[in-house]
């Protein structure tokens, strides 16, 4: 087993720590920037200290950050870590389901029931909430977030730090960009522009999220 220590003690990370133990990973526990929560316990594991506490200790790391109101905060940590990407996990739950062809990258998390069907690529720093449904051909890019319950028709494509939504349903070969948000509940049927919100059956823009990239 080789040790890992989880960056964040929010809702993911937690989720994570689940994952990995059965994954076969040796969990230290969590690093966070928040002092209050250090030498504190959760779900079990110790806040270990800060963030770039994980520099001087020898294990591999998972940024499990981020959430709709702040879905660019697992991209800024990962670049002010700057680890080399060896350095990085990848952890997938022993019930999610990996099928031929399929790729995914370092740092990246499927939590349990994700199903990856047949040639779906996923990137570095990808975050899969449970029971979410990636059909072939899906391209998802870097610090994508899908929530649980999406489903991807095949061939869709998330560019990178695109957040999908809860039980968002993604017409086939359509494409989500860049830092784009699409709300819980959705069924998008056309692509949805970079930097904008979308929501709704059909989906439909909102407002411009491009704020949230910076």
């Amino acid at each position: 087993m080789k040790d890992l220590i989880i960056v964040g003690a929010g809702g993911f990370a937690r989720e994570t720590a689940a994952a990995a133990a059965p994954a076969g990973w040796n969990v230290l526990g969590f690093v966070d920037d928040d002092p209050a929560l250090h030498g504190t316990v959760r779900a079990g594991l110790p806040i270990l200290g800060p963030v770039d506490s994980v520099l001087k200790r020898d294990a591999a790391v998972v940024v499990c950050v981020g959430n709709p109101r702040n879905f660019t905060a697992r991209r800024r940590i990962v670049e002010r870590l700057g680890l080399p990407e060896d350095r990085y996990a990848t952890v997938v739950h022993p019930t999610a389901v990996v099928g031929a062809g399929s790729t995914v990258g370092t740092g990246s998390v499927l939590l349990a029931g994700t199903v990856l069907t047949a040639d779906v690529t996923v990137g570095a720093h990808v975050a899969v909430m449970p029971q979410a449904v990636l059909t072939h051909d899906d391209r998802v890019s870097d610090y994508v977030t899908i929530a649980s319950g999406v489903r991807l028709g095949g061939s869709a494509v998330l560019k990178t730090g695109a957040y999908v939504g809860s039980g968002a349903l993604i017409r086939e070969g359509v494409t989500v960009g860049d830092w784009a948000l699409v709300g819980m509940g959705s069924v998008v049927l056309h692509d949805v522009p970079p930097g904008e919100i979308w929501a709704g059956n059909p989906a439909r823009l909102l407002r411009k999220a491009e704020e949230l990239a910076q």
